[in-house]
């Protein structure tokens, strides 16, 4: 697709007034601060105040590093301006940098779960703003300097990298240049250059400008291939006006004078000066294949639409974020401070950042998943010229960058802390801002370990087959896709999925030799309850759910995952068709509510419509071993609209009699109704009711018919109150899972995951 075509797409704009009431609306500005730790009763304030509070006081004077352990410090990073070159504004003072540094904090929460709180200081004398900053290294893990302008910027990080034991990081600068040198490894890679011997041109002489040139050279770029510009035309040896020592650093050995005799040829041009600054001319003198990062903002030295009619071969990168490849420090400074501050770091140093620049380079050449398509109206990006940078709504970048970043610091050095398993680390940071990676991180790491075979059974769409790719990337397994070879191959090529990798099957059940096999099986089950051997024929030959089913009936398979292409009930009786219940169990469907770090199971949601006593009682216990199988000690609560006999009604009755049937079948876990939700999950309520059986608030809850739990749960889910995972289909004899139709390929592979996990139990 064209350039100016793609941006057409997906550019978006704000207006004055917009912007204004987002700031003003509700409590004015971005940010809050709340409690960690319960305020409710004298107790609390005991412990967190006096007289609790001098414990962690003396345990710091006596060791400074438990700070760490006993303070925010380790997860608290101030963002300081003094607002001298605020975007692209210039100098507007501490004051009218607020909303920017404000801004600055909201996104490392955001991104990172790394705490942070802006602090603007007034005042443009350098040696103010050092002693300012430097006495408040006890209170901050780390220091991100923003919109302060150069040259001071250079000294003032300086300085206070040498007098801090914490990392000190002006974004403006090393931001910049992370994501830039990022862009421009991938452009290299397209292209077929090497840091060696491509020449590149850098437009601009700030900040951020001697970052990206001082970084590319840490990286192995050729020096003598890099010429620096400024106002002034080229930084070349010998110039003396307008110089300074950072200017003098990359002064080239060149008879070039002007910006476009230095464009003359060039491979690649970085900009980082001003709206307009690269010519029609300048564009078409550069060598073939161009690489163009116009990286000034708001507007960039030259639009992607202006080079598009210039030259059709030209991989861009702007500033903006309703362009491709967007150059944006998202992409690093929350990361980066994130890993840095988990291993304790004392500086971000030149490896750390190196890090930074591989990491996001080698994600953004790998599939892109539903979450990211869906944040960007359906587009989704695929390593190229207009992919050469992940974007900012990548779920993936809080497990790979901070890893690298981490893991640098240790081997550079610098970390003051230890991660000893860098894997689990990954997952860990996947769970924090993901809740469903944190409850299913532990079905992972078992499937790791005892991996399984899973047939995929709508094998020919798109997200099934990224599912199918990323349950195999995980090592989670074989994963077995189900369709014709071409369809999928086909499908797969135009999307830019890889299939060419190790634990991928494909499986056409039209030319299977297991084909005859299968019907006989089937037909031996179905020829009493009507079905004709030709009908059974059809079943295998036609439909996916019946051969996948059958081929898990048969052990060919450990597990199924399908219901993408088709309803819940629909594929649940393909399914049974092929699959039995499993002795002495009922199959019921259980899903998850995953809602501020809690986790409840709901039961009935996909089977039993209006469930007798003797099924509710089934269901409690059916969903009781789920909740002990996935790790919690299950307390069950029966709901009814009625709590313990008020009001009385027909419904509830079934309830109360569902209790006394897990009575006399003596049980090994905590039951108890009937009662209404809130009862249920809410302890003081519960307190009401001293004679309730359950020992805290319920984890398991068997709701008193399908209408209620489906209601309740998807309300849960649209609403934003909790994330639910499911219904998770159990009872069966053999593991099989159905997803939501349409369902994004990360569910897919969660539904895929747990129906490994129940295989091997």
């Amino acid at each position: 697709m064209p350039v100016n075509e793609k941006a057409a797409r997906t550019r978006t704009s704000v207006t004055e007034s917009e912007a204004l009431a987002f700031h003003a609306e509700g409590r004015p500005g971005k940010l809050e601060i709340n409690p960690t730790k319960p305020m409710a009763t004298q107790r609390d304030l005991s412990l967190a105040y006096s007289p609790g509070v001098a414990v962690p006081v003396k345990a710091i004077a006596a060791d400074p590093a438990t700070a760490y352990d006993y303070t925010t410090r380790g997860n608290m990073v101030a963002v300081i301006s003094n607002g001298t070159a605020i975007l692209g504004l210039g100098n507007l003072g501490a004051l009218a940098s607020k909303p920017v540094m404000e801004g600055k904090a909201v996104l490392f929460k955001r991104f990172a779960d790394v705490d942070s709180i802006d602090l603007e200081v007034d005042t443009e004398n350098v040696d103010e703003f050092v002693n300012c900053v430097r006495f408040l290294g006890p209170s901050f893990g780390g220091i991100n300097l923003e919109d302060i302008k150069a040259p001071e910027c250079f000294i003032i990080e300086s300085r206070l990298r040498e007098m801090m034991d914490i990392p000190v990081f002006h974004d403006d600068q090393h931001g910049t240049a992370i994501i830039a040198a990022a862009g421009l490894v991938n452009a290299l890679e397209l292209t077929g250059r090497d840091l060696k011997n491509t020449r590149l041109v850098c437009n601009g002489a700030g900040a951020a400008a001697i970052a990206c040139v001082e970084l590319i050279k840490a990286m192995g770029f050729n020096a003598d291939n890099i010429i620096l510009c400024d106002t002034k035309g080229v930084i070349y040896q010998g110039r003396a006006e307008g110089m300074n020592q950072w200017k003098s650093a990359h002064a080239a050995k060149t008879d070039k004078r002007t910006l476009a005799e230095a464009m003359d040829g060039a491979d690649v041009v970085f900009g980082l000066s001003q709206k307009g600054a690269f010519s029609e001319e300048m564009i078409r003198s550069m060598a073939d294949r161009p690489i163009i990062f116009a990286m000034a903002n708001p507007d960039p030295e030259i639009t992607p639409e202006e080079v598009a009619r210039i030259r059709d071969d030209a991989i861009m990168a702007t500033g903006r974020s309703d362009y491709p490849n967007q150059v944006n420090n998202v992409l690093g400074f929350p990361y980066i401070f994130r890993g840095a501050l988990d291993v304790r770091a004392t500086q971000i140093n030149d490896a750390m950042k190196i890090a930074a620049v591989r990491a996001l380079a080698n994600l953004a050449r790998e599939d892109v998943p539903d979450d990211v398509a869906a944040a960007y109206q359906g587009n989704r990006p695929i390593f190229g010229s207009q992919y050469i940078i992940p974007v900012p709504f990548d779920p993936r970048l809080i497990s790979a960058i901070p890893v690298a970043v981490a893991e640098a610091a240790m081997e550079s050095g610098v970390a003051q802390g230890n991660i000893p398993d860098l894997a689990a680390y990954a997952r860990e940071l996947s769970a924090r801002r993901d809740p469903i990676a944190a409850t299913t991180q532990g079905i992972y790491e078992r499937v790791r370990r005892f991996p399984k075979r899973v047939v995929f059974a709508e094998a020919e769409e798109e997200q099934v087959m990224r599912a199918a790719v990323s349950f195999a990337h995980h090592q989670l397994g074989t994963a077995i896709l189900l369709g014709r070879d071409d369809v999928i191959r086909t499908t797969a090529e135009k999307a830019g999925i890889d299939l060419e990798r190790p634990n991928i099957e494909i499986v056409n059940a039209r030319i299977s030799t297991r084909v005859d096999a299968y019907i006989d099986h089937l037909y031996e089950r179905l020829q009493r309850k009507g079905f004709l051997l030709r009908d059974v024929q059809r079943l295998i030959h036609n439909d996916r759910n019946h051969f996948a089913a059958t081929m898990v009936a048969v052990g060919d398979a450990d597990a199924m995952v399908t219901g993408t292409t088709r309803n819940y009930a629909t594929a649940l009786q393909d399914i049974r068709r092929c699959i039995d219940t499993k002795p002495g169990h009922r199959v019921i469907g259980v899903s998850l509510a995953l809602s501020r770090g809690r986790t409840v199971f709901v039961a009935d949601t996909a089977v039993h419509d209006m469930p007798t006593a003797e099924e509710l009682a089934d269901i409690a216990v059916e969903a009781a071993r789920v909740a002990r199988r996935m790790g919690y000690e299950p307390r069950v609560a029966l709901l009814a609209y009625s709590t313990f006999g008020q009001p009385t009604g027909e419904r509830s009755e079934r309830v109360r009699e569902a209790v006394k049937i897990l009575d006399r079948r003596r049980v090994d876990f905590e039951y108890d109704g009937e009662m209404a939700a809130d009862i249920a999950l809410n302890p003081q309520r519960m307190e009401q009711y001293p004679f309730c059986r359950l020992s805290g608030t319920a984890n398991v809850l068997v709701m008193p018919a399908i209408h209620s739990a489906s209601i309740s749960t998807r309300m849960l889910a649209e609403l934003g109150a909790a994330t639910v995972i499911g219904p998770l289909l159990v009872g069966l004899d053999k593991s099989v899972q159905i997803t939501s139709m349409g369902a994004k390929d990360s569910d897919i592979v969660n539904m895929a995951a747990i129906a490994a996990y129940n295989a091997g139990s």
